[in-house]
Formats: structure tokens, C-alpha cells, sequence
């Protein structure tokens, strides 16, 4: 029997979720529902001075506002004793070395070797240290950071998901730091700990990662562990190629909620097909997206975000959503008959209340023609209204005015709600009602 889907999205509580970020998310979530297995929500805040309770509520918020429920879920600064004791196995092992470098040193050396034509990899100039030369340097106040010996020579190969056969030259990376000078742990170690504790089986993120994974695959394996499999999806940018600037790659999960009034599925309808061969469509249900996601649909060519497509999508969900999805956030008197009325000419759901001002007033009527106006008046139907009086009325009116077309019904729209355009007239009118038709052909506000 095959071991269980588990995969992880890692967030920093340092900041608000953004596309990137959220894609990653949704990826990893919609694998693990169409395989049954488990979604992870880890916690990264080993950084203490920038992560914030209030982000961590505000990523979870944005998460679950989404559809992205987790199954388990834990802290890194929960969890510094695990990293502690990996750091000791390293140590002992002879796989994590000390460094006294300062940053302007290093920098320095990585120009003189630039200069030469060389690649500006890190000498390993710590590995020769005796312990005289340590203890002096201790002595004169520096603090070691500690740097992982990577085995080279040496190739990393692994079968990604998404971009096919992968192979790395580990002699063409530097050793990565992993403990900072200060004693603080870099991303790297901590998230291969945590990883292999939880027995994570898929690690999905965005290309840019796939050095990380080369030299995390060495770390794995110096832990005593083996990497679960990779899937690295194509990078976004906008439409045009550009790179994403803040502007569209930064702009957060809780802008588009708060600031744009978007629907959770513009976001999730976009997001889960990006970069793929499927064409992106309006969703109002995310059960199809879970049935739909395969890695062999996604290619390795860069994936264009254009924030564009999130307001047609929006638009479009919200021309065939059911009220009583919507219900509970309409203002007060929009009921149902308004909604399949007005839904269609929104797109975004504050709309609906310019509609519910047409239909309910005060709306100053649009009159041209006064004496075509008063005619239409005194034409309108007796009785109750339905979906027919405005046929009726219209007929009426071309029979009595000869007018026709566009000269026939833009006068009548336009004196009774106030616009040149909306939804159709058939259904708005008995929503109006004839009280209120009769007062605005008068040319009252109401």
C-alpha cells in the first residue's frame, strides 16, 4: 500500500498573503484533497522580531476565506529543540562547520573572485580554521555562523512533477548557512526538520526554489532521511512578461477581499488554473478544480498574471451565483426577485445596491421629451404587472407614437430608472412597480 498524500504550505507570519504566495497554497491544497490525503499549514516564525500574531490570524483568515481548510497544523517557535538537536547531529557528523567572515569580507570576496572569471562560491576558508585561530577570533568579539558541508563533487537528480528530469551540479552551489551569527536559523534547516518529522511525502513551490531543493536534498539525507517528492511550478508575470512589481505581485489576499470586493472563486478560479493547459473559467464551486488537477497539465513556460482576469472572473460568477448563496451578505430588501434581476448587470457584489436604488428610488428621472413621456403615461397598463406589461406598454406606446427601436425604448428606460442601460425592462418594471412607474413618468424624484 502506498504511503499517504501529506504536503505543506509554510507561510512567515511577517506579512499579508499575496498571489504567489496563494497559488503555492492552493496547489498543495488541491492535490492533497483529490488524493485524500492531508494538508499541512505550518507556521514558519523562527524570525521573532517580524512575526506577528496579527499576520498569523490574517493568513489564516485569508486561507479559510479561500476554502482552505487544514488538517493539522503547527509553530516553528514551537519547535526549537528539534533544530537544536539537528544542529548537534550536524556538528558531529562534520556536516556544519563555523564561519567568522563578516558580510563585508564576504562580499569582498566574492568581487575579487567576479574579477578572475571565477564563480563567486564561498571558499571554504572555515574548514581550515585550527582551533587557535577560532579561539582567537572568538576572543576579538566575532559570533560564528555555521555553514552545511555539502558533498562534492556530486550531481542531485530527482523527477519533478512538473519540469521533468532535474539534475544539479552541487559543486556549482556555495555551502549554505544555516545558523546565522546571532544563533537564529536561516529557512533551510528548520523546514527540512519539520519535513521529515511530519512526514511530508510532496514539497510544491515556485521554481525559483529548485537550488534550495538540490541543497536540501544533501540535507535530508545527512538527517537521515530521504526527500519527499518535488513539484516546482513556473513563476508568474504580468501580462506583458514583466516581472510581477508590488503592484500586481504584492498586492494581497485581503486587498482583493476588502479593498476590490471580489469573490473568493474569481481568486481560486484564476489561481488554479495559471500556468496550465486547461482554459481558465469561472467557478462557483471548487470541486471541480480538486477533480481537474493533474501535474501534466502544468508547464514549464512562465505563467502570466494579469488582474484583469480576476474582475471578468468575478463578474461572471456573479451572473449565475443562486441567492441563496449570497443571501446572508445582501443588503436589507434585496430579496431574491432582485437579485436574479440585478445579478447580471454587477461585478462586484456592492453593486446590487445601485440596483436596489433603481428599483426602491430616489432616482431623478432622464425626461427629453415630455410630450412623448405624458403619451406613454397615459398608456400604461391597468392591473397586476409581470414579466409581459412592458411588452404590452411598449406595444402600446408604438401604436399610439409611431415611435420604434431605440427611440421607443431609451425614452421609457431612461425616464424610469434614471439610466441608459440594466437589466431588462420586462423584469425591473414590475420590481418598480406601478405606483412608482407612474411618479417617475410625472417627473418626480422617487
Amino acid at each position: 500500500m502506498s504511503e499517504k498524500v501529506k504536503v505543506r504550505f509554510a507561510p512567515s507570519p511577517t506579512g499579508l498573503l499575496h498571489v504567489g504566495n496563494m497559488r503555492t497554497a492552493l496547489a498543495n491544497w488541491l492535490y492533497a484533497r483529490k488524493m485524500g490525503g492531508v494538508f499541512f499549514l505550518r507556521i514558519d516564525d523562527t524570525d521573532l522580531g517580524r512575526s506577528t500574531k496579527a499576520y498569523e490570524d490574517g493568513l489564516k483568515e485569508d486561507l479559510l476565506w479561500l476554502g482552505l481548510n487544514w488538517d493539522e497544523t503547527a509553530k516553528q517557535s514551537d519547535r526549537f529543540d528539534r533544530y537544536d538537536a539537528a544542529v548537534e547531529k550536524l556538528k558531529a557528523d562534520g556536516r556544519l562547520y563555523p564561519c567568522y567572515e563578516t558580510a563585508q569580507e564576504l562580499d569582498l570576496k566574492r568581487k575579487v573572485q567576479l574579477g578572475q572569471g571565477k564563480p563567486p562560491l564561498y571558499d571554504r576558508a572555515g574548514l581550515n580554521l585550527s582551533d587557535e585561530e577560532k579561539t582567537k577570533l572568538e576572543a576579538e568579539g566575532r559570533k560564528a555562523h555555521w555553514r552545511f558541508k555539502l558533498n562534492v563533487p556530486a550531481r542531485v537528480e530527482w523527477e519533478d512533477h512538473v519540469k521533468g528530469h532535474q539534475n544539479f551540479d552541487i559543486g556549482a552551489l556555495s555551502d549554505p548557512i544555516l545558523v546565522r551569527g546571532d544563533g537564529t536559523y536561516l529557512y533551510t534547516l528548520p523546514s527540512v526538520v519539520d519535513d521529515i518529522d511530519f512526514e511530508i511525502t510532496h514539497i510544491m513551490r515556485g521554481e525559483d526554489h529548485s537550488a534550495n531543493s538540490a541543497v536540501q536534498t544533501q540535507l535530508f539525507e545527512a538527517l537521515g532521511a530521504k526527500a519527499p517528492g518535488m513539484a516546482h511550478f513556473s513563476l508568474l508575470t504580468g501580462a506583458a512578461g514583466e516581472g510581477l512589481s508590488k503592484r500586481l505581485g504584492s498586492a494581497s489576499i485581503r486587498s482583493y477581499r476588502e479593498d476590490d470586493g471580489l469573490e473568493a472563486m474569481s481568486i481560486v478560479s484564476l489561481l488554479a488554473r495559471i500556468g496550465s493547459s486547461d482554459p481558465i473559467e469561472p467557478f462557483t464551486s471548487i470541486e471541480p478544480l480538486i477533480e481537474g488537477f493533474e501535474f501534466s497539465k502544468f508547464g514549464r513556460a512562465t505563467a502570466k498574471f494579469d488582474p484583469k482576469d480576476l474582475e471578468t472572473l468575478n463578474a461572471k460568477i456573479l451572473h449565475v451565483t443562486d441567492y441563496d448563496a449570497v443571501k446572508d451578505r445582501l443588503p436589507d430588501g434585496v430579496n431574491e426577485a432582485i437579485w436574479n434581476v440585478a445579478r447580471t448587470n454587477i461585478k462586484h457584489l456592492d453593486d446590487v445596491s445601485e440596483w436596489l436604488t433603481i428599483i426602491n428610488g430616489p432616482i431623478t428621472p432622464i425626461i427629453e421629451d415630455a410630450d412623448f413621456i405624458a403619451k406613454a403615461a397615459a398608456l400604461l397598463p391597468d392591473g397586476d404587472w409581470d414579466e409581459t406589461t412592458w411588452k404590452a406598454w411598449t406595444t402600446a406606446v408604438k401604436e399610439q407614437t409611431g415611435a420604434k427601436g431605440k427611440m421607443l425604448f431609451m425614452p421609457l428606460r431612461q425616464a424610469v430608472t434614471g439610466m441608459g442601460h440594466g437589466p431588462e425592462m420586462g423584469t425591473l418594471l414590475p420590481l418598480i412597480g406601478a405606483d412608482r412607474v407612474k411618479a417617475r413618468l410625472n417627473g418626480d424624484i422617487s
